[in-house]
C-alpha cells in the first residue's frame, strides 16, 4: 500500500506546485480585414499559437493567484502577407486593477508598427532568452517582459527591474536580426525607444512616477482616501514634468500620454480647484495637442 500511497502524494504535490495561475491574461485577437479572401486557418492557427504563448507560459518566479492574472490585449491587423511572411501591427493594451475597487488603470496602450513575421501553420512557437529562434516569439516575450515590468513597477519602486533585464537580453540578441524595431537607427519609434526612453538610468523619474502614481495615489483612492490619493498622483506628474522639461520628445511620454488620457481627465474632473489647475497646467504641457481637453476640466462637472 505504502508504495502505490507514495507515488501519489509526490503526484499530487507536483502538481499543486505547478497548476499556479501563470501571469497574463491576454485576449488576442488577428484582425486581417486588410487581407480578405485569404485563406485563415493560419490566421486563426496564429491566434491560438500567441494566446497560448502569452497565457500558458510561465514567465516569473513569483506565484500568482487565478484572480491576480494581468488583464491585457493583442491585436495584430495583418496588412500583408506573402508566402509564409506577415507583416502589420501590434497593438498591445495592458491594465492593473486598483486597490478595492473595480477598476482597472490603463498602464500600456501602444502600436507596433514594425511587426514582421515568418509563420507556418501549427508550428510551435520557441522560445530562448539567449538566442534569437524567431522574430514572432522575440517580439512576443520582449512585450511580456515589458508589461510585467511595467506592472512590478508600480507596486515597488523600480520593482520591474528584472523584468527589463530580460527586455535587454532580448534586444541583445535581436540586433542581427533583419526585421525592423530592434535597432536604434531604424526609426525613433520603435521597441528599442520604447524600452530605452523608460528604462534608461537617465530617465529613472519616469520609474518613480510609475510607483508612486499608482501604489500612492490610485491604491490610496480605491481606499477610500480619495483627496489624498488624488494630492500623490498630481504631485507625482511634477516628475513627468521634470523629463519633459529636460527632454521633450521622450518616447515614453508620448506613449503615457496616449496611455492615461482619458483616466487624467476622470481624475481631475472633480477635487479642489487650486490642484485641478496645477494637473491642468503639467497635461496641457505634457500633451499639447490635446490642452484644450484639458483646460475644460476646470469647468467640468465631476465624472465620478
Amino acid at each position: 500500500m505504502k508504495k502505490i500511497i507514495l507515488p501519489i502524494l509526490f503526484l499530487l504535490c507536483f502538481l499543486a506546485q505547478n497548476l499556479r495561475a501563470q501571469e497574463f491574461n491576454f485576449t488576442v485577437t488577428v484582425n486581417t480585414k486588410q487581407v480578405s479572401g485569404t485563406d485563415q486557418r493560419v490566421y486563426e492557427s496564429l491566434q491560438e499559437a500567441i494566446t497560448n504563448f502569452m497565457n500558458n507560459r510561465i514567465w516569473t518566479n513569483i506565484k500568482f493567484e487565478e484572480h491576480e492574472r494581468i488583464e491585457g490585449t493583442i491585436v495584430i491587423v495583418v496588412k500583408s502577407k506573402d508566402g509564409n511572411n506577415i507583416t502589420g501591427e501590434l497593438n498591445i493594451g495592458l491594465r492593473r486593477p486598483v486597490y478595492k475597487s473595480n477598476y482597472n488603470t490603463p498602464l500600456l496602450n501602444y502600436i507596433d508598427n514594425d511587426f514582421s513575421i515568418n509563420y507556418i501553420e501549427s508550428q510551435p512557437l520557441d522560445f530562448n532568452e539567449n538566442s534569437f529562434m524567431s522574430n514572432l516569439t522575440s517580439i512576443l516575450a520582449f512585450y511580456g517582459y515589458y508589461s510585467l515590468g511595467l506592472y512590478l513597477d508600480t507596486f515597488g519602486l523600480y520593482g520591474g527591474d528584472d523584468m527589463f533585464h530580460m527586455c535587454d537580453m532580448i534586444m541583445t540578441q535581436a540586433q542581427n536580426a533583419t526585421e525592423a524595431g530592434w535597432k536604434a537607427f531604424d526609426s525613433y519609434k520603435n521597441r528599442y525607444w520604447l524600452h530605452d526612453s523608460y528604462t534608461n538610468p537617465t530617465y529613472r523619474q519616469l520609474r518613480q512616477f510609475m510607483y508612486e502614481y499608482h501604489r500612492l495615489g490610485l491604491d490610496i483612492m480605491g481606499n477610500g482616501k480619495v483627496d489624498d490619493g488624488r494630492a500623490t498622483m498630481t504631485k507625482s506628474l511634477d516628475y513627468v514634468k521634470s523629463m519633459y522639461n529636460s527632454k521633450p520628445n521622450l518616447y515614453f511620454i508620448q506613449i503615457l500620454c496616449d496611455t492615461k488620457r482619458d483616466e487624467w481627465k476622470n481624475v481631475y474632473s472633480m477635487g479642489p480647484q487650486q490642484e485641478r489647475t496645477k494637473a491642468v497646467n503639467i497635461l496641457r504641457e505634457l500633451d499639447p495637442t490635446h490642452a484644450e481637453e484639458y483646460e475644460e476640466l476646470l469647468t467640468a462637472k465631476p465624472k465620478f
